[in-house]
């Protein structure tokens, strides 16, 4: 689902800029687009409230990232209805687009590596990863505030 359609509290609005304000510590000439999703009813069909998905656009084809766009999804457990819990991140998947087609993809289970056609380069590699520790930290401070939940 649209990082901007999730976005319903104050909360909210603060950890999307501190997701964006995270990846773009990584990729400073990245832009944010909350929406990376047409809003027609094929796509809203398909829709999941346990994603939060944002894009980051760079200037034109990068050849250190094999890409001009990274599609990042966040899942995430929802807290029980009506608890003042925050959710939870699951896991993060990225992917590097063109206009063509998806070039790659890291996501965070096992090796945590990049598969696909064209590769971004072992430095971008290696900031995509820090941008998925620094989002799994960035939850797990969340949780810690007053209004999240406590973990064990």
């Amino acid at each position: 689902m649209n990082a901007a359609d999730q976005v319903r509290s104050l909360q909210w609005a603060q950890t999307v800029a501190a997701i964006a304000a995270l990846f773009r510590q990584h990729f400073p000439d990245a832009r944010a687009n909350l929406n990376p999703w047409r809003d027609d009813p094929q796509t809203r069909a398909f829709a999941e409230r346990e994603s939060l998905d944002l894009s980051f656009h760079l200037p034109g084809w990068s050849p250190r990232s094999q890409c001009r766009s990274f599609l990042v999804q966040l899942r995430l457990q929802q807290p029980p209805a009506g608890g003042s819990a925050r959710p939870r991140l699951l896991g993060v998947t990225i992917r590097g687009l063109t206009y063509d087609a998806e070039r790659w993809r890291l996501a965070t289970l096992g090796d945590w590596q990049p598969t696909g056609s064209h590769l971004p380069q072992p430095p971008v590699v290696q900031a995509l990863q820090g941008f998925c520790r620094g989002l799994f930290e960035l939850f797990a401070a969340l949780e810690q505030r007053p209004g999240g939940s406590q973990a064990a």
